[in-house]
């Protein structure tokens, strides 16, 4: 029997989006500049070039006043070749692409724009990797602009981290306009879930900080336990390295209520540079968006080194790969460089050659983190590292 032909549906008609926004309008300006540029490069036998940053640790610089992670002088110049023409044609088609999704007030993941590339006849990507290299070429082009990959209307296939306290986010209905207020003191057993996209959000609280924490099963213990009414503050968990919504969601409700952030981390060199220098001054390779996604006033309470010594925590030995990166953690991290207290704490785990984990504190008891560890830390926030 013969394989029935598919035959795509009509669509239905599409309602009028209404008026675009500020930022739709600047990120339309720049997609019509940069390709109306190239074109005009073309008709006169030119040879047009697109320059981008220079995304990496080695262009970026640590400005302690602002307390992030500034971007160079370097860029990396394209320009138009033999070589480059199908790198060209990819990057322009993945700007059309945006300028529809804006258009129709619409979004597609990193996922479904690569796969959409594959309408796209010698132009489209072969893997994932390389249609999301192409976003961030674009993105960092538009950024002196202000242009994040969210403008764009690519959004990440990522989770976001969970909410808990006191706290009522404004949102709005997608279909109305209407104001949505979401209390995340009313989850139960559950928590809110920071959406990928959250430059629309407002916010309610009269919380005192934000607790910012490493692990999702430290987060849940928190929360059921209602740290957050006890503590009066906000509870943000991040399972590992947060992600880019998240982190701005931090900034932006920091921002809007003067709220100081903690940060409750396991005592080790990936959860200080790769989890919380990230939230707090960003990183090398999105240096051209520090400034929108890092948290400059967060400090680091802990689990730090001296709390495996006066908390006698159970340890493990650091590994090879453990070493090297606190040793290049003090040699090439402008960052800890910058921060004597931080440099100790490292060296203090070096020489110690131990790292501990946020739920080696069950050794005195499941709830000594709420009872004991939490509060007495509290009580010296001026100590905390920087």
């Amino acid at each position: 029997m013969a394989a029935k032909k598919f035959t795509p549906q009509p669509q239905p008609k599409k309602k009028d989006r209404g008026p675009h926004s500020d930022l739709d309008k600047v990120t339309l300006r720049e997609i019509k500049n940069c390709a109306t540029h190239v074109h005009t490069e073309i008709e006169k036998v030119g040879k047009p070039e697109l320059k981008f940053p220079d995304r990496s640790l080695k262009n970026a610089r640590y400005d302690k006043k602002d307390g992030y992670f500034v971007m160079g002088r370097s860029r990396v110049e394209r320009t138009l070749s033999v070589n480059t023409v199908k790198s060209f044609a990819q990057t322009l088609k993945m700007m059309s692409l945006s300028k529809e999704l804006i258009d129709a007030d619409d979004f597609a993941t990193k996922r479904e724009a690569y796969y959409v590339s594959k309408n796209w006849d010698e132009a489209k990507f072969d893997e994932q990797p390389e249609s999301d290299a192409a976003m961030d070429d674009i993105e960092a082009l538009f950024s002196l602009e202000g242009v994040m990959r969210e403008h764009l209307r690519f959004k990440a296939d990522e989770h976001g981290g969970k909410v808990a306290g006191q706290l009522i986010v404004l949102d709005r209905d997608r279909e109305s306009g209407r104001q949505l207020r979401i209390d995340c003191t009313g989850f139960g057993s559950g928590a809110y879930s920071i959406p990928s996209s959250v430059e629309h959000l407002g916010f309610e609280t009269k919380a005192k900080f934000i607790l910012v924490i490493e692990t999702i099963g430290m987060f849940e213990r928190l929360s059921q336990h209602n740290f957050w009414k006890t503590g009066n503050c906000i509870l943000i968990g991040t399972a590992g390295v947060p992600t880019r919504a998240t982190r701005r969601f931090v900034r932006k409700l920091s921002d809007a209520h003067k709220l100081d952030v903690y940060a409750f981390n396991d005592c080790d060199p990936y959860a200080f540079s790769n989890i919380y220098r990230t939230l707090k001054v960003g990183s090398g390779n999105a240096v051209h968006l520090n400034q929108f996604f890092c948290v400059p006033n967060a400090h680091f309470l802990g689990v730090t080194p001296q709390d495996i010594v006066d908390y006698e925590l159970p340890i493990h030995g650091l590994k090879d790969v453990d070493i090297k990166r606190a040793q290049d953690m003090l040699k090439n991290d402008p960052f800890f460089q910058a921060h004597k207290e931080w440099q100790k704490a490292i060296e203090m785990m070096l020489k110690s050659g131990q790292r501990a984990e946020q739920q080696a504190l069950a050794k005195h008891g499941l709830n000594f983190v709420i009872d004991e560890y939490l509060p007495n830390k509290l009580k010296v926030v001026k100590q905390f590292l920087p």
